[in-house]
């Protein structure tokens, strides 16, 4: 179980990096394109879907961790509401 967990978070480490490095690409070829607006749209659009896609994961990722790890996730959640009421604006 340990080393299946271990896999998850790597295989999401590498699948973060390549979004990353994807993103990176895309914002250098749209610097250096920095032409037409239809260009702007569509590297804009590219990094909506991108961003979508990469919250749909994150999302499936915490479902994920709640079934198997009931207990820690609830401590998560219980942190992460104290941290949001010690929160100054």
């Amino acid at each position: 179980m340990p080393d299946e967990d271990r896999e998850d978070r790597e295989g999401r480490d590498q699948r973060a990096g390549a979004e990353a490095r994807e993103a990176a690409q895309a914002d250098s070829q749209a610097g250096s394109q920095a032409g037409s607006q239809d260009d702007a749209r569509e590297s804009e659009a590219e990094r909506r879907r991108r961003r979508a896609q990469f919250l749909r994961e994150l999302n499936e990722a915490k479902a994920l961790r709640e079934r198997v790890k009931p207990r820690q996730a609830r401590a998560a959640r219980m942190r992460q509401q104290m941290r949001m009421r010690t929160f100054r604006w």
